[in-house]
């Protein structure tokens, strides 16, 4: 029989004013907090959610003249013109295989190089190449792609100089569809893999040195360590920074692909992003690229639930 205290009915619940004033000595005590809190929330509303109201013109046949609301109701008929495109399936499998090659080759590499500096026991030596892997984070995307351009021109680029000093012929490298998702991928660890290091070794630091102390006791080697206590260490964080790039992997930043691209690399390099520039803002076709532009946030958004769940089916880790 089940005793009274521990019966359900018994407890006495919260009300709902004694919930609010619980609520309200959270915001008083912390109010200092939420006052720094509060240009991040602003941000977010303003120009995060506000935008969102702007989406029923994929359902408008919008007109400027007209308004949001004046607009004619057309239903799901931009979706239905963009499915059934020529151009979907070609954007579709450049916007996955662009995600798809970043996930893959950059994921591993901020990984490797925050257990390589954290093997590294020169102080000078491991400042350095934190500084210089550090560096590219705080450069626009403009300063990257004319880098780019500038190494990769067939004239008087780097690499075309290096190619003519071994006797190799001169190659037009961004005008070749070949040659445009290796050199996007490329640039892409480069410019994020350093920053994104710093997560990882935040996360080395707080193992516990015991465990380090304990297994050189045993006798393990540095790599054993790696194997056994960092990485699993890592793990956790290697979870949640794998949900993260999942989740914005359709959604393979336009400006970089904008600056890069040209006529000759359509067929391999135009995605969804960039479409939706062409369509709304150079064809002032704003129905249309609001349509697409909503099929591309929801892809993303199945793309991120799906690897949370999986995420935590795995490992127990997850972002909620």
């Amino acid at each position: 029989m089940e005793h009274p205290a521990f019966n359900h009915r018994t407890v006495p619940k919260k009300s709902s004013r004694s919930r609010l004033g619980t609520t309200w000595n959270h915001i008083k005590r912390d109010r200092q907090l939420l006052l720094l809190f509060l240009p991040c929330i602003l941000f977010y509303v303003i120009f995060r959610y506000g935008p969102l109201y702007g989406l029923i013109i994929a359902f408008k046949d919008y007109s400027v003249f007209s308004g949001v609301l004046g607009s004619e109701w057309v239903g799901f008929e931009h979706f239905i013109k963009f499915f059934t495109n020529h151009d979907f399936w070609m954007l579709f499998r450049n916007t996955l295989l662009l995600g798809l090659y970043t996930l893959i080759f950059g994921f591993p590499f901020p990984i490797m190089l925050a257990l390589l500096l954290n093997e590294v026991r020169n102080k000078w030596l491991k400042k350095s190449v934190q500084t210089f892997s550090y560096f590219p984070a705080f450069l626009s995307v403009v300063i990257i792609s004319s880098m780019i351009i500038d190494f990769l021109s067939p004239n008087h680029g780097i690499l075309n100089q290096m190619l003519a000093a071994f006797g190799f012929e001169t190659k037009y490298f961004l005008v070749d569809p070949g040659w445009f998702r290796p050199i996007y991928v490329i640039s892409e660890i480069w410019a994020n893999m350093g920053y994104e290091s710093i997560i990882y070794l935040a996360a080395i630091a707080g193992i516990s040195p015991t465990l380090y102390e304990a297994a050189k006791v045993d006798g393990a080697s540095r790599f054993h360590m790696i194997r056994h206590i960092t990485l699993p260490g890592l793990f956790p964080t290697m979870l949640i920074m794998f949900i993260l790039k999942t989740g914005s992997m359709i959604r393979v930043g336009y400006e970089k692909v904008l600056l890069l691209y040209n006529p000759m690399t359509y067929d391999v390099a135009d995605v969804f992003s960039t479409y939706v520039y062409r369509k709304g803002l150079l064809e002032s076709n704003y129905s249309y690229a609001a349509a697409v532009g909503l099929f591309e946030a929801l892809v993303a958004m199945v793309m991120l639930l799906s690897a949370n769940a999986v995420s935590k089916r795995l490992g127990g880790n997850g972002l909620w």
